[in-house]
């Protein structure tokens, strides 16, 4: 059985950290790499919406560029994404499909298993909401996105560790009458964090994270190869593009 590569946390900008994960899925494909999960944050923060959406409607692209707020397209579905450097930290894991369950809902559960375990370390009771968020007592602490491509499986995800609701709504396209103390409110109701539930360090966070990830793996710690490094910086003219980014 081949082992596990972990790449310990790294920090990126967004469109080298899509570009990375890219660059791994497609050297698994080639047999060149071995299976890989990958820990990263986002410097500078950015916004990221899935591979279906619009980038003009979800975003608000003005304030973004403003505050050096990076945008950017994922290949994975899902909705727009608030990445905030000191709030979340963020995983991948790619590998073979046969390696997962074949229902989406099931590989889901099994990933997603593994943050809860990794949060049960902290002392955090979270639970699987399908189909691929997180939740503590029913408010959202993880939410994650996945492609299948070319026989390997991407799944990528955020833990949140601080929120900022009303930063986070700035930055995405959300309309002024929903901008209001009530509708934040509402939303901070719904949503938490590692931090308010266990005020442990983002260090913390990131080795119970580890530990839930490789518990029970045979694995190596690893780095990014060259040619990794090569291909990923080919991909990243296409994510850094408004081709790609304003696609839809």
């Amino acid at each position: 059985m081949t082992n596990w590569r972990v790449i310990q946390l790294e920090e990126h900008d967004a469109y080298d950290n899509m570009s990375i994960d890219e660059s791994i899925l497609e050297h698994i494909k080639d047999e060149r790499s071995n299976p890989t999960i990958r820990f990263y944050r986002w410097k500078p923060s950015a916004v990221s919406i899935g591979r279906f959406q619009s980038m003009e409607d979800e975003v608000n692209i003005e304030k973004c560029r403003s505050d050096g707020i990076d945008f950017v397209r994922r290949i994975t579905g899902g909705g727009a994404v608030y990445h905030d450097y000191d709030g979340e930290l963020t995983y991948s894991i790619i590998g073979q499909e046969s390696m997962f369950p074949k229902s989406i809902w099931e590989s889901y559960r099994m990933i997603c298993g593994r943050i809860i375990n990794g949060l049960k370390q902290l002392k955090i009771d979270a639970q699987f909401a399908p189909i691929n968020d997180i939740v503590i007592n029913g408010k959202k602490i993880s939410g994650n996105a996945q492609t299948r491509k070319e026989g390997i499986l991407l799944q990528h995800g955020t833990i949140l560790y601080k929120t900022d609701v009303s930063k986070m709504f700035s930055y995405l396209n959300v309309s002024k009458e929903k901008i209001s103390d009530k509708m934040i409110k509402s939303v901070e109701e719904r949503v938490t964090s590692v931090y308010a539930e266990s005020g442990v360090s983002f260090q913390e966070l990131y080795g119970a994270i580890m530990l839930g990830m490789t518990e029970f793996r045979e694995y190596d710690i690893g780095v990014i190869s060259s040619s990794e490094a090569r291909r990923a910086s080919e991909l990243r003219k296409t994510y850094s593009s408004s081709d790609w980014n304003f696609s839809r």
